[in-house]
Formats: C-alpha cells, structure tokens, sequence
C-alpha cells in the first residue's frame, strides 16, 4: 500500500516487501569431490587440462586487443535486456490540489469548456459527479483527453506494488535511491481548465490560476534537497499539451521533458519563409532529443483489429481544422490543391461527440490518411490513423516521433516533403503507386504496433496493471535509455568551478 502525507500525493510507500533467497548445501559433497580429483588427476587429463587453458587465454587476450571485437561487444551488451530490468522512480510530493484534486475541481465546476462545440463531460452532469471517489477518472471532453499521458503514469506509479508485475518502472522510497525522480502535476489539465474557462487570461500572470498552480509546484519541487542535488536534471515532467507549463519553462528546463513533439517549443518569426531555419526561431526554452522523450497522444477512436478490416473505397481522407497557424499554413495549401480531385475525402472538424462517428467511418474506409503539420508537427490524428489501420502520409520536413529506435515508422507510414506535397498532382499520384501487397503489409505491421499507443489500463481511477507492451512502459523504458548521459551531466556539473556557467543544452536531433 501507498503512504499519503497528509492530502499529499507521492513520497514513500508504506512498506517494503524484500525476499531473500537461501541456499542449500549440496550432500556427499566430500564424496564427489574425491572421487573427481582421483580421476582428474591422470597424467593425460593433467596435459589436456593444460593445453586447453593456454589455449583459451591467449584466445581472450587476442580478443581483448582486438579493436573491432571490444566495439562489437560493447554493441551487444547495450542491445541486452535482462528479465529484472528497470527504471528506479521516486515520486515527489506534492498537494493533492495539483493532481488528483485538481480532477475534483474540474469534475464539481459547472463551466463548459468555451472552445468545443460540445463539452460530453457537462452533457454527463459535472455536479452530479460522484465526489466519494478518491481517484476519479479524466476528462472525456476530447480537447483534453487527448493529453491525458499524465494521468495513466501517474495511474501506474500509484498502483500497489504487489499489482505492477509487469511495470517497467520500479517505484522507491527515497529519492537517494531513485534512479529519477517524477514530479506529480497535472500540468496539461492545469492548462486546459484555465483555456476552457477564461482563454484571455492564459497568457497573463494576473488571476491565471493555472500560473498560480505553476508557480507552487516550481517552488515546491525546486526547494527540495533532490533538486539541489542534481540541478534538476533526474526530474521527470509530463508536458504533453503544448501549451503546459508555459509561464515556468525557463525554470524546468533541466529536467526531463515528456513533449508529443517540439513543436511548443519553437516558433516560427511571422516573417519567416514557410520552411523557415533554425535562424527564423524564436526559442522559448531549449528542447532535445538528448534529454526528452516524445511521448504519443491518447488516440480518440476504437481500435479495428487486422481482422475486422474491409474493403476500402477512398484514397486519402483528412479530417480536422482548415486554417491553423505557423508551421500549420500548410493544410490550406494541400486543402486547396486536394479538396476537388477524385479520391480525396477533405472534411473540417475534429473528432468530438458531434463528429466521432463521421471519423470512424472516414478513416476505417480509406487506405491513407493525411497528417499535415497543425500548430505543432503532430496530433493525436496520427494515432487515430494507426488505430483505425489508416496508413498515414507524414507531410514533414521535420518531426519528432514517439519511440523511435524502438519503432521504424517507415514500415508502415508514408513519409513525404513538403516540396512533394505542394507539387500539383504529385502525391495522389505516388499514392496510387501503391500496390495492394504494399498497402497490406503496412496494414499488418500496423496492426502489430497498435498496442505500444495504448494508455488505458482499463481500471478505474487509473490505477491496476498496465498493458506490458503499453505506451506508460515504452516512456519509460525511453527514460531509462537517458539515465547514464543524466548521470555524467550530474557529476560534470559538481566539478564545474565557482562562478562558470555554462549555456543550456542545444537543440539536437
């Protein structure tokens, strides 16, 4: 079981469950041991034993010199997965306001969310919501749902430990012994409650309760003697609305970031080329793939099992908002060339109550599905696309992806440029290239990756056993992946001398 301080969320467990495993002497072991030594101890064996041993050690000693060997092994280790392998995590503490209070508010508030059509939790009745529920669920309002990766980490870290058999995360009692430390706050809910309620003031300090809630949690966790320790750089923050966070970035940047992508980032100057370079950014805070991990959306639609696939009629279906802005631009270019030809389904809207049976049908009916740029590079679209079997065209000249190296997106999406796909004609025409064994086997390998998005444990309140090849385990077994390069920034930074500073970290990819 779990100990709560007080309404406070994270910290130790209650208890420590440890087995110790005792050996057993073997019998007659005087015997056999006698018995070996007489027969072993033959002029003949004595000469064979011996020849055998040279031969071994100059053997190791040729290997170990040998450059290429000491390479290839090095590879091979790191490829190794032991069955008892784990990330170590600690749970920082935090007031329950900030997380699975914050779910109270929202479900108790009588507000409807002022951005969406139609706001499914209102319809449900917020203030009939039973409030007896000591983990309630998350939004199902799907402007918010679609970030919901912070509640199913959280979900799985909460969950007793006799029940997390197959988590790959390990939680601990003290930071000390953390291999990283999770920072409990429900940023993208925090941001999003704020939007619905009052968009204006987002952007201000003055009555933003969502910088209000900011402000204790950066004060809170950057207070404490772990964040001391390491300047940070071993906290763990969920950050998967673009937007979460917004006004404290400049003080968590150390910390290991979980973004769907960088596209909240960076933004592009207004005067910028529609491929503007890295000189036409303006950097918020600084990003990378060396320290943060691209975690994917809560896909909005079913799951249709390779089985339940049917003819498809439609070549190339778009579902979602015409006009966006920045690196977005670009949909109203396609939707111009696109909207008219012969093939193409172009629809606006976004997968809401309203129009959720409209994007079942849409994608389970097309062999691709488009996935232009929006206001960031990504969307949960994508994973829509997956889900429903819909092969995706990636028009990008750059995005970050969620668990790649892992993963090989090419086998089952088609990638293409932006100058491609501004191209009259070109890509409906490379689309049609296809054959149908080619479009099988990107259905196939679909099918067999749809799991890895998966966040939903299907318990109540988030917490019970977690799909073992689930998105919670792929974050964090990509977290694990960053915990030596953490390690040497930790050390490098102790023996940095007084008075140097050193800039943040670049964007690398």
């Amino acid at each position: 079981m779990l100990r709560h301080a007080g309404n406070n969320i994270g910290g130790p467990e209650r208890e420590d469950i440890s087995v110790e495993k005792q050996g057993m002497p073997l019998k007659n072991s005087n015997l056999v041991a006698s018995s070996t030594l007489t027969k072993f101890y033959s002029v003949p064996s004595v000469f064979i034993t011996c020849t055998l041993l040279i031969f071994v050690i100059s053997t190791l000693l040729f290997l170990h010199s040998s450059p290429q060997f000491h390479s290839t092994s090095l590879i091979f280790q790191s490829s190794l997965r032991t069955p008892d392998e784990f990330i170590r995590v600690y749970v920082a503490e935090l007031p329950r306001p900030l997380n699975y209070g914050l779910l109270e508010e929202y479900w108790s508030s009588a507000y409807v969310d002022s951005r969406a059509s139609s706001d499914p939790d209102h319809e449900l009745g917020k203030a009939n919501f039973p409030k007896s529920l000591k983990y309630p669920p998350y939004p199902d309002n799907p402007l918010i749902k679609q970030y919901s990766a912070e509640y199913w980490i959280l979900g799985d870290l909460m969950t007793p430990q006799e029940l997390r058999k197959g988590s790959f995360a390990k939680r601990v009692n003290t930071a000390e012994e953390a291999d990283v430390i999770f920072v409990p706050f429900f940023a993208t809910l925090s941001a999003e409650m704020q939007l619905g309620m009052d968009k204006a003031k987002f952007r201000k300090k003055e009555s933003n309760e969502d910088y209000r809630r900011q402000r204790e949690v950066v004060n809170l966790v950057r207070s404490s003697e772990a964040w001391k320790r390491s300047g940070g750089r071993d906290h763990v923050f969920v950050l998967t609305d673009p937007v979460a966070m917004w006004h404290v970035r400049e003080e968590i940047a150390p910390a290991i970031l979980l973004v769907v992508d960088f596209g909240g980032w960076y933004r592009l100057d207004s005067k910028s080329p529609l491929n503007g370079n890295s000189s036409d950014m303006i950097q918020h805070t600084q990003v990378s793939l060396l320290k943060d991990v691209i975690v994917p959306y809560t896909y909005l639609l079913p799951r249709l099992h390779l089985s339940e696939n049917q003819r498809r009629h439609t070549l190339l279906y778009f579902k979602g908002a015409k006009h966006r802005h920045r690196g977005g631009i670009i949909r109203e270019k396609l939707w111009e060339l696109l909207v008219n030809e012969p093939g193409v389904v172009m629809e606006e809207g976004f997968p809401n109550a309203t129009g959720r049976q409209q994007s079942i049908k849409g994608m389970r009916t097309s062999e691709f599905c488009l996935h232009p740029a929006g206001d960031t590079p990504t969307s949960c679209r994508l994973f829509d696309a997956i889900e429903s079997l819909c092969i995706p065209v990636i028009v990008s000249d750059n995005i970050e992806l969620p668990f790649e190296g892992m993963l090989d997106y090419s086998e089952f999406s088609v990638f293409v440029s932006f100058a491609d796909a501004l191209t009259p004609r070109w890509l409906l025409s490379h689309l049609r290239s296809f054959s149908n064994e080619q479009k099988d086997r990107f259905r196939g390998r679909m099918s067999e990756i749809q799991q890895t998005f998966e966040y939903d444990s299907g318990h109540k309140g988030g917490m019970g056993p977690i799909p073992r090849d689930g998105a919670v385990n792929h974050i964090w077994r990509k977290v694990y992946q960053k915990v030596p390069m953490i390690r040497e920034a930790i050390v490098r930074e102790k023996r940095k001398p007084p008075g140097v500073t050193i800039p943040l970290r670049c964007h690398c990819t």
